[in-house]
């Protein structure tokens, strides 16, 4: 131990008071200035809310969807609103992928044709997928590709303007394939001509069939021996001539005049005001009123309203309705909980007593109750709104409350108060923000939440939005599923819009919390 303590002396540096210097002696030390600029609580908390990569995905997913539901209705060419039944069930339909069988307004028959309708629905066959075939053509079945768009003819009436506005627009076409006038019918003699029977029996079978004739626009029908016709053509398009099967030419299918010309329409009504009964290729008298073919980029409805178009307009209601009523509900439960849980005693215990006597009531008999009386007083959105408002306050009064009774007695929060801060400050400045990011992440999840509500409710009908003629994501699931086994789209699209949302927000509500949680500051360096 002696030989290390001298050599410990031995290494010493020893100095003398003259070559003692003091360090910046004439000079004024103060704090260094930071160099960095300084971040806000708001800016920090987006800085690490970017850091996480699957709430960033979440929220341009949402504010995809967002973009779609109010930019789509302006760019679709449909109001969603307007019906042409005509058009009901059109395929899905993409110019760019025309022709492909993919994406084109075409469908695969789910039943199979026999021979002699293929020539009836040569006009909108695309493709044979399959062909079982018989020994005799009659008994031959095809599964074909048929282009939804295409829909032939239809029997409709017009006022004397519009009837002259198409006769001078059919007048300009060179192909009458574009035209819109069709010759009418001349159903009663072709059955009589077919069935010229006295009997009873003849009598009602060509009772039967002119009522079919009534009904369906199409002509060139060959009549059987049963009580309906069925269509056949020969390769010029004329009806086949069967003495078999009273089937009779052409003459007596078309209706004509003394000087024998086709007649196109028939007209009643006072003179100024005539109305036109007449029989349309709707195709191309859909061409004339709208300008353009039909096109439904995700299909068409039931009614033959466009898909995309009822989507954007019920995801704009489901994304308004979430936002403003969690904003409102926010704003009431934040301060409603804030009083409970920074005074506590007797304002916490009657105020908790009003909040637990509101929570027992049922949210659905709230909404039946509410649409049993106020629903011939108030517009249906609004019903829905008060009735969202009056309990979805709840949740949120609950979480601040409990924030406030964690953070109320920290010593921050006591030096701030012993430093003379008011109630108003220390709630607002010093206490809110620390429960900020547990309140936002429930008042983001209150979105999806009240947008699910919303989307039961008026899937089953207990608020019915449609009667009020409002799109919904509700309304379009339940329009859509009785069709669903032949017609999935109807269901598959408002399924996915409202999936995204119920996943997006929960994933981007998270992101939120982690990022405005003043405890977690740091963690992630």
């Amino acid at each position: 131990m002696d030989k290390q303590n001298s050599m410990n002396k031995e290494n010493e540096i020893v100095l003398s008071k003259d070559e003692a210097q003091f360090v910046q002696a004439d000079e004024v030390l103060t704090d260094t200035k930071f160099e960095t600029k300084q971040i806000s609580f708001i800016h920090d908390a987006f800085r690490r809310f970017a850091q996480n990569k699957g709430s960033v995905i979440a929220g341009i997913i949402i504010m995809f969807l967002l973009t779609f539901s109010i930019v789509t209705p302006f760019f679709s060419g449909h109001d969603g609103k307007t019906t042409e039944e005509y058009y009901a069930y059109c395929a899905p339909k993409n110019v760019l992928f025309e022709g492909t069988g993919f994406w084109d307004g075409t469908e695969v028959s789910d039943m199979p044709i026999q021979e002699f309708v293929m020539n009836y629905e040569s006009n909108r066959v695309v493709s044979v997928e399959k062909k079982d075939k018989n020994e005799t053509n009659l008994n031959s079945y095809y599964t074909v590709r048929r282009d939804t768009y295409i829909k032939g003819y239809a029997y409709k009436s017009f006022q004397e303007s519009e009837f002259d506005e198409i006769v001078a627009y059919d007048a300009k076409q060179t192909d009458d394939k574009d035209k819109i006038l069709a010759p009418l019918v001349d159903y009663s003699t072709y059955v009589d001509a077919a069935f010229p029977g006295t009997d009873a029996a003849s009598s009602t079978l060509r009772k039967n069939i002119k009522n079919v004739y009534l009904q369906n626009a199409y002509i060139s029908y060959q009549i059987t021996s049963k009580s309906q016709p069925v269509y056949n053509y020969d390769n010029t398009g004329d009806v086949i001539i069967d003495e078999t099967t009273h089937a009779v030419s052409l003459n007596y299918i078309y209706k004509t005049d003394t000087e024998g010309n086709y007649v196109y329409y028939t007209k009643s009504g006072d003179a100024g005001a005539y109305s036109y009964s007449c029989r349309v290729n709707f195709d191309n008298y859909y061409v004339f009123v709208n300008g353009e073919a039909p096109l439904y980029v995700l299909g068409s409805d039931n009614l033959g309203r466009d898909i995309m178009t009822r989507l954007a307009l019920g995801g704009r209601l489901s994304l308004l309705l979430g936002i403003v009523v969690s904003a409102i509900n926010f704003i009431i439960g934040a301060i409603y909980g804030a009083i409970e849980g920074y005074y506590g005693g007797k304002v916490d215990l009657v105020m908790e007593r009003i909040s637990e006597i509101l929570s027992e009531v049922p949210t659905t008999i709230i909404f039946v109750l509410f649409n049993w009386y106020l629903k011939d007083k108030i517009p249906t959105i609004w019903l829905l709104f008060f009735a969202f408002i009056f309990v979805g306050w709840l949740g949120t009064a609950s979480t601040v409350r409990m924030q406030f009774y964690r953070f109320k007695n920290q010593e921050y929060v006591l030096a701030a108060r012993t430093l003379g801060a008011k109630d108003s400050r220390l709630i607002v400045k010093h206490i809110f923000p620390n429960a900020l990011g547990t309140v936002v992440t429930s008042s983001v999840l209150m979105i999806p939440g009240v947008i699910f509500s919303e989307s039961s409710l008026t899937y089953l009908k207990i608020i019915d939005l449609a009667s009020a003629g409002i799109t919904s994501i509700g309304t379009m699931l339940s329009d859509g599923k009785s069709s669903f086994p032949a017609y999935p789209n109807l269901i598959i699209w408002p399924a996915l819009f409202i999936s995204l949302l119920m996943i997006c927000f929960n994933v981007f509500g998270n992101g939120l919390r982690d990022a405005f949680n003043p405890t977690l500051r740091g963690s992630e360096e």
